[in-house]
């Protein structure tokens, strides 16, 4: 009898290591690429390091700097959030929109659910240089579309009032992914529950307020949690169509960093400044999923 419970022990063993072996590529990869430069960058952030000199050790000193004098921290934290909302906000309306036109049953549903996909798969750089052309105040599409329906014109991204919500305006045009995921949600609510509502007496409003919303919840919850994080790390946009300004108007977070890493060299004031980036993203997450409880309807009812 002990011959084959040691056999299968020994199968079990050999399985075990086979998973180790297996799982080995992705471990050493998450310890070298992510949690290897994650304790290097709080070790940095310690310290007054310009990468030509040796690092000099300062302790909280770039923390206390970052809180209580530098204005562009300031600064990029407000032009970030107001990006990070007003992105979320009309991405997510947009998807929504996008995702029950798809629902409705029209025509041709499979071309269009790729025709709003497609601008998610453009690359960030490309699509920042296409609404450079579209933003333009003299030749671009936008104003020539205003000019011809009697509108005045705008500056878009040349001016400090109206370049965020221009940009939040370019976000939306990403809306296909969050839309599909939506759409998703959507074939899922239940029919019965619908019909319920009609029998009722309840109308297309009354489905969609009482019933579609809450049974996509779990989705919208989880483009709201995406978008936030994706949001709160713009940088491409800046970089590429501002350089951050005008008068620092898209100055990012993130671009505040590589502003202060890789043009002034300074990789521990930079440091600090991802590490209160990282934790304003966690605490705004876990704000997020603390909220859901609330909001978030699960069939299983948890």
């Amino acid at each position: 009898m002990s011959k084959p419970v040691s056999r299968k022990a020994a199968l079990k063993k050999k399985e075990e290591i086979a998973g180790y072996l297996f799982a080995l590529p992705a471990i050493l990869g998450l310890l070298i690429w992510t949690i290897g430069p994650m304790v290097a960058s709080l070790g940095i952030s310690l310290t007054d390091w310009q990468i030509l000199s040796a690092a000099k050790w300062v302790g909280f000193d770039n923390y206390r700097t970052v809180i209580t004098e530098d204005l562009f921290f300031k600064k990029s934290l407000l032009v970030t959030f107001y990006f990070a909302i007003g992105s979320v906000v009309f991405t997510m309306l947009a998807s929504i929109v996008v995702a029950l036109f798809m629902n409705y049953g029209v025509r041709g549903q499979a071309a269009f659910r790729t025709i709003f996909y497609l601008p998610t798969i453009v690359p960030i750089v490309a699509s920042s240089m296409l609404w450079v052309w579209l933003f333009n105040p003299d030749f671009g599409l936008l104003n020539t579309v205003l000019k011809s329906v009697g509108l005045p014109t705008l500056m878009w991204i040349y001016d400090e009032a109206t370049v965020i919500p221009s940009l939040i305006l370019m976000s939306m045009w990403g809306c296909g992914s969050a839309a599909l995921i939506i759409l998703a949600g959507l074939q899922d609510v239940p029919k019965h529950l619908l019909e319920a509502v009609e029998i009722d007496g309840g109308n297309g409003w009354h489905k969609f307020r009482y019933v579609t919303i809450p049974m996509i919840t779990p989705v919208i919850f989880f483009n709201l949690v995406m978008g936030l994080i994706g949001s709160l790390q713009a940088f491409a946009q800046a970089y590429v169509m501002t350089g951050g300004g005008p008068n620092n108007g898209t100055l990012f977070y993130v671009y505040l960093i590589y502003r202060e890493a890789f043009q002034y060299n300074h990789f521990g004031y930079a440091s600090a400044l991802s590490w209160i980036l990282f934790a304003l993203i966690a605490a705004l997450t876990a704000g997020v999923f603390k909220s859901s409880k609330a909001w978030v309807h699960y069939g299983g009812g948890k």
